[in-house]
């Protein structure tokens, strides 16, 4: 289901609990308005009869229209027409109606003191809830519901006064009617300028074309600069932006920052969604992106709260970024280290052996730095197995131009330069060439004799 039918359900139901729709405009309540004869007065009060019959009601009201078109009554007419239309379920004429009305002034349209401005709230908040109800609504019925809302929301702070407060009312009802018809006006126009964008996406959901997104980001960046603590507004720009980034990567921050500051804000977006499934999206995104990180989600939500848009400079990285930095940092402390990383994991590829032969046989390496793990043979030892990634196991042999006249001491971190000369893959170690003398902080201890043997005892 769309969000605007999310909405739409929500304050239907809203409405059905609104004190301000029971009362009905009396013929009496304009003493310069007369019935033509008996017949129209006959059909009026069987238009009041049939109030809780829409369809039925909707005839009476042609048959009036119908035999008394120019009857005083007419706007009280189309009054009743409005009513009936929403009841019978038909929004787009209750905007047809209403905006024939609203062309005119409410107020100068329904002037009775007592009954007026009653009329005039009902009109706007019919016309209000009826445009949610249309779809796919044209240009024309949105302007009208645009209108509506707006009228609605400023005739609110007028029309909810202690003087017009119904008796046997509390003053907290009234208070909370106000606030509630205050809100579905800033509802009904925070849908309304949201729904291009939604339709939008509508379309990429159906045809993936990466072209609506772009409409749909256009669109919902006006919104959001109409209403820019709307957290659904956020959220839809959200979306556009990550539906962009397909096409546009650097798109995806700003992606990030709508949806994070949506769930900031409100992350039911206004009661229309599931907080946890909004929660659980901003989380699987920022997760795949950028990575693990609690505590920068946390702050990319408090920063995305304090401000509608992102900074010019703001930027999200990608775990791929991330770990492009980390490396050229670790270069900088370790360059040695990084150096042989670099070879090692070549060497380690499926085409480690065709590597080895074109690109580093016979070539200078530049110094690397390891530690000992042993000596062969272990005195006057002619090769070196060296460990670089750790301390214990051995990756490359060093094959000396002259033996060691002891031996070599084991642990010792030395440095060396040498030209490799054979690599095996099982168990992973690459030969290099290298001169004794160029092997620096290599430390030898002396042999230990051998053992005097004891001549045999002779046989008597």
């Amino acid at each position: 289901m769309h969000m605007w039918n999310r909405i739409c359900r929500n304050l239907v139901l809203a409405a059905a609990g609104a004190l301000l729709l029971t009362g009905t405009a009396q013929l009496a309540g304009a003493q310069e308005k007369k019935v033509k004869d008996q017949g129209e007065y006959d059909i009026f009060n069987q238009t009041l009869k049939d109030a809780a019959n829409p369809a039925q009601q909707i005839k009476d009201l042609d048959t009036w229209t119908q035999k008394y078109p120019d009857s005083d009554y007419k706007d009280d007419r189309l009054y009743y027409y409005i009513g009936a239309y929403s009841g019978a379920k038909q929004p787009a004429k209750v905007i047809e109606i209403g905006s024939q009305l609203m062309a005119r002034d409410l107020k100068s349209v329904f002037k009775d003191p007592k009954q007026g401005p009653q009329q005039v709230l009902t009109v706007l908040y019919q016309m209000s809830v009826n445009i949610m109800q249309i779809p796919n609504a044209t240009p024309d019925q949105v302007a009208a519901g645009e209108k509506a809302a707006t009228a609605l929301g400023e005739y609110a702070n007028e029309y909810f006064t202690a003087a017009n407060k119904p008796a046997g009312t509390s003053d907290a009802d009234w208070a909370k009617t106000k606030t509630d018809v205050t809100n579905l006006s800033k509802a009904v126009l925070v849908n309304l300028a949201m729904r291009p964008g939604a339709e939008a996406m509508a379309k990429y959901a159906q045809d993936k074309n990466t072209d609506n997104c772009k409409t749909a980001e256009t669109a919902y960046t006006n919104a959001l600069q109409k209403f820019p603590d709307s957290a659904a507004i956020a959220y839809g720009l959200g979306r556009a932006e990550v539906c962009l980034y397909k096409i546009q990567p650097e798109k995806i921050s700003v992606g990030l920052y709508e949806v994070a500051r949506a769930v900031g804000i409100d992350p039911s977006l206004g009661g229309t969604a599931d907080a946890k499934q909004i929660e659980n999206y901003l989380n699987n995104l920022y997760t795949q992106y950028h990575g693990g990180d609690d505590a920068g989600l946390k702050q990319l939500k408090e920063m995305a709260k304090a401000s509608p848009m992102p900074p010019a400079d703001f930027k999200v990285k990608s775990t791929a970024e991330i770990a492009h930095e980390k490396e050229e940092e670790f270069k900088k402390t370790n360059p040695q280290l990084a150096l042989w990383m670099g070879i090692k994991s070549q060497l380690a590829d499926q085409n480690g052996e065709q590597y080895f032969a074109t690109s580093l046989k016979d070539a200078q390496v530049p110094k690397l730095k390891g530690t000992i793990v042993e000596g062969k043979p272990a005195c006057r030892s002619k090769e070196l197995l060296v460990a670089i990634s750790d301390a214990t196991h051995p990756e490359v042999a060093l094959k000396l131009d002259a033996p060691l006249t002891g031996k070599p001491e084991v642990g010792a971190e030395v440095q060396w330069e040498g030209v490799p000369s054979a690599f095996t893959k099982e168990p992973f170690i690459l030969t290099m060439d290298t001169e004794k003398a160029k092997i620096e902080n290599l430390k030898s201890s002396p042999c230990a004799a051998a053992p005097v043997k004891k001549a045999a005892p002779r046989k008597k």
